[in-house]
């Protein structure tokens, strides 16, 4: 954390300021949706819970989607010791090893997180989806909230498959249940529609550490599924009803943006390696049909070819769009207004985003002139990459910690990398990657090879292999 620039503590002004908070009722002047059946999804372990949703089934086969996010500003006010901390951070960095929180526990996982039977106020993102997947209809307002269950992907995801019951208080009530088949269903809507408009399907392997008690025993993949992609969609398009609806007020504000790719012609290249042709002008709808038959053909490469076309379109980052003008809009998710906002207990753009709706909605003058826009974007893009940087090296240093009792002993994986820098294998068993130090003549990327562990360096995080037959 240190060496990335991030600060990895929070300071006595900020522990002290947090001190004098205390909790507060969702306060006056919100609409009072507190008996509406909101429901919370995240992963198993998550604490900082910072949105709820909601449907409602209208004439027609439309449906009225609300999400809720927590209000995070209504405690950690702009300019403040936290709010320093935040700003500077940007973002909340988790790794196997400890999670550093953008806002302390205190907050982000209690005081400001939407948890089950909590009464909190929240902005609500309001859109009415038609039968089609088309948004019809859309607001924004602030309200007082209430989580009627906080339930986890795996058990949603293993619900609406039909592979288990409903979890939780999702299974004991008929109400909670019906409620998570008209979100999926209208997540699906907007997910297709996505898809016929040249949005992107990739898949990648993050393996997550298991830990039995201080042990590290073993690296899990947590597979998609349908609770996933539902809250995934959700977000999605009410970040686009939020950037549409603060340009609407003509306020300067971020976007998230990841522009077209200018390594296309390598993208090209790629795609010819496996028979395909793509258009030599970037075209996402393309891409994601080539990736779409990628898929089927070969399944068990196809997250290393995401990985290679991730790597080629280049990072997201945070640009000021001002009131009037064209953004380059997010080429893998093929939409034009997009934002992050859903997400201000663990990221910083999102706050800003919270604190540009909250003075549109009262029609006070912007807290964040363009001027000053500017910085900030550059900052939260720069802080972001650090983070990520500590964070893949933290799962590097994992798997090298749960290999190096095994030297010797010999894996079955596929080539992911072959150039003059080396050659990098992927073993299946656990997922992890290391370099082919010895026997890498020949090989290229998407063969199966079997190899040999001789080495590893938990503290850098290396994993050496050899071929072996």
């Amino acid at each position: 954390m240190t060496e990335r620039g991030l600060w990895a503590e929070f300071s006595r002004d900020a522990l002290a300021e947090l001190g004098r908070i205390r909790e507060a009722p969702p306060g006056a002047g919100l609409r009072d949706l507190r008996s509406e059946p909101w429901v919370s999804i995240d992963n198993d372990d998550s604490r900082d819970l910072d949105q709820l949703s909601v449907a409602e089934a209208l004439p027609g086969g439309a449906v009225r989607i609300r999400v809720a996010v927590a209000d995070v500003d209504g405690l950690v006010e702009d300019g403040s010791a936290l709010d320093l901390h935040a700003r500077h951070n940007t973002t909340s960095v988790y790794t196997a090893a400890r999670i550093f929180p953008m806002l302390p526990e205190k907050l982000s996982t209690d005081l400001t997180s939407l948890n089950e039977d909590q009464e909190r106020a929240a902005l609500v993102v309001e859109m009415v989806v038609g039968g089609d997947g088309e948004l019809t209809a859309s607001d924004v307002y602030r309200a007082a909230v209430r989580n009627r269950a906080q339930l986890a992907y795996g058990g949603v995801g293993a619900g609406l498959e039909g592979r288990a019951p409903m979890p939780g208080r999702a299974g004991a009530s008929t109400e909670l249940a019906e409620q998570l088949r008209i979100q999926d269903a209208v997540a699906q809507k907007l997910r297709r529609l996505r898809y016929e408009r040249g949005a992107l399907e990739l898949e990648t392997i993050e393996p997550k550490p298991r830990f039995e008690g201080d042990r590290l025993v073993d690296l899990e993949v947590e597979p998609k599924n349908r609770a996933r992609e539902l809250i995934e969609d959700l977000m999605i398009a009410a970040n686009g009803v939020t950037a549409r609806f603060l340009a609407e007020k003509g306020f300067a504000a971020l976007r998230r943006v990841v522009r077209s790719p200018e390594r296309w012609q390598r993208i090209v290249k790629v795609a010819a390696e496996s028979g395909e042709k793509l258009p030599a002008e970037p075209d996402s709808r393309a891409l994601e049909e080539f990736l779409a038959r990628r898929r089927r053909a070969d399944p068990l490469r196809f997250p290393d070819l995401s990985l290679v076309i991730i790597k080629l379109m280049g990072a997201g980052e945070y640009v000021v769009e001002k009131p009037g003008e064209t953004g380059a809009g997010h080429f893998g998710l093929a939409v034009k207004d997009y934002t992050h906002s859903t997400a201000p207990n663990r990221r910083y753009p999102d706050l800003i985003t919270q604190r540009l709706l909250k003075a549109a909605l009262s029609g006070s003058p912007s807290p964040y002139p363009a001027v000053e826009l500017e910085p900030l974007a550059q900052h939260c893009t720069e802080m972001e990459d650090a983070a990520d940087k500590v964070e893949r090296q933290v799962r590097k240093s994992a798997a090298a910690l749960l290999l190096e009792g095994h030297l010797g002993r010999r894996f079955d994986g596929v080539v992911t990398g072959a150039s003059e820098r080396g050659t990098w294998v992927r073993v299946f068993v656990p997922p992890v990657e290391g370099k082919l130090v010895q026997g890498w003549e020949g090989l290229q990327v998407g063969d199966r090879v079997r190899v040999k562990l001789i080495s590893t360096d938990v503290e850098r995080g290396f994993i050496d292999f050899v071929r072996s037959g």
